[in-house]
């Protein structure tokens, strides 16, 4: 859970100065067509449904799954929330429709490959490559539910709620006295009680309580066994046969976890996350992108959450968080420029290494050759403190580079500031 954890650190710390900044969280997180299939195969019940890219296979998917309805639910998927309620950058309004049959062809013709909308999205959108092609349910009643990691409790919590289909923040406002928390103890798993307790929450008004408790059951056990780090179903539903339904989710896991989740991990779309995270990864350096214009370069988590701070109290912005850690090597040093320099908003560059294991020498060889290699058009602050400093300093000064040096992080901070509104 160390990444997890970082994130949480990293959207914490921009709270000193100014508002806070959207930043870009990386963890898996897969289509909504995935996860109806991986919770199918723990005898959870999901709507029928298949996924298409292309519309030479919608008429050959509605004959094999949907031969006897008249009606289908056509969803975008992209990874974010708030389908129903985006827009197509064409103008299409919804990322989410029940159509006839005969119009799911002209309906998703104009879906794909389009760039959807929505509240999570940002102004950019996402591209719609897929489609998930659902059976059309007659819920009767709207529940939430939901299994996330408590800190308090030192394990898994389960969420419930007898209202669903919105959001869990408008549920909290709207009914606070109608959601429960069960904590379930990691040693002992989920028990009867527990899973009642669960049930008791939701309320449902003719599906079978037995049944009910077994569903709630085999959430916990996929929660666990394919190490998520949340799983939301809003809603999960009554049907007009009297069964719980998932008909829709949200499943994140912990990518610590990759190694023992190939199969899950294997599902990973990059082309919905964030180009530069993705190439960060791959790297393995600690990036998360932000909306700032000054560019940090920083060896230490908590290095780095303070020149951010710092940045915001001088009243300049983050553009990312970025930990090359305490063994980069040069190549990684340059690709971390790569990365920086690639963000058009980018003003500014700071770098702020104090050398301990990670030297200074090492960092300044970097910087170097990364200039050497990617067309530097923006100012660069470099304040170095620690081991190797002087071998640092001499290597940056012989480059002939025009560098902004600092003697401090507040003074790397101020001119960092500085350079980037000039």
């Amino acid at each position: 859970m160390v990444r997890a954890s970082l994130k949480r650190l990293v959207a914490g710390s921009l709270g000193l100065a100014g508002k806070w900044q959207n930043q870009q969280v990386r963890r898996l997180n897969i289509h909504e067509y995935q996860g109806a299939e991986l919770m199918g195969k723990f005898g959870i019940n999901v709507p029928k449904g298949v996924a298409v890219s292309s519309l030479s296979e919608i008429q050959e998917a509605i004959k094999n799954s949907f031969p006897d309805q008249n009606e289908v639910v056509v969803k975008s998927q992209i990874l974010a929330g708030g389908r129903g309620l985006g827009t197509f950058k064409s103008g299409l309004q919804g990322g989410v429709h029940i159509v006839k049959k005969e119009d799911v062809q002209d309906l998703a013709s104009k879906m794909l490959g389009q760039i959807l909308v929505t509240k999570q999205t940002g102004p950019q959108g996402k591209v719609v490559s897929k489609l998930y092609l659902c059976e059309k349910l007659s819920l009767v009643n709207e529940m939430y539910f939901a299994i996330t990691l408590d800190r308090k409790t030192a394990g898994p919590l389960i969420i419930a709620c007898a209202k669903g289909g919105t959001s869990i923040e408008d549920l909290a406002e709207k009914y606070p006295d109608m959601i429960i928390k069960v904590p379930i103890d990691v040693f002992k798993g989920i028990t009867d009680e527990d899973a009642a307790k669960v049930v008791d929450g939701l309320n449902p008004k003719g599906a079978d309580r037995n049944s009910c408790i077994e569903q709630v059951k085999k959430l916990y056990q996929l929660f666990c066994k394919s190490d998520c780090t949340m799983l939301e179903i809003n809603p999960i539903a009554e049907t007009a046969d009297n069964q719980l339904v998932a008909a829709d989710a949200k499943l994140n896991f912990d990518d610590n976890a990759a190694f023992r989740q190939k199969d899950i991990f294997a599902l990973r779309d990059s082309s919905q996350e964030d180009p530069r995270e993705v190439t960060a990864a791959k790297a393995d350096l600690n990036y998360i992108g932000l909306d700032g214009e000054i560019g940090c370069m920083v060896n230490g988590a908590g290095l780095a959450m303070a020149t951010m701070d710092i940045i915001k109290l001088h009243g300049g912005t983050p553009a990312n968080f970025l930990d090359v850690g305490g063994n980069a090597s040069e190549g990684q040093v340059v690709e971390a420029f790569k990365i920086l320099t690639s963000d058009d908003r980018v003003k500014a560059i700071l770098v702020n290494i104090f050398g301990g294991i990670m030297k200074c020498d090492v960092i300044a060889s970097g910087i170097v050759n990364a200039a050497k290699l990617v067309s530097l058009k923006v100012p660069v602050v470099v304040r170095l403190e620690g081991t190797n400093v002087d071998q640092g300093k001499r290597i940056l000064k012989e480059s002939g580079m025009a560098l902004i040096t600092a003697e401090d992080l507040d003074d790397a901070a101020d001119k960092a500031v500085k350079a980037a509104s000039t």
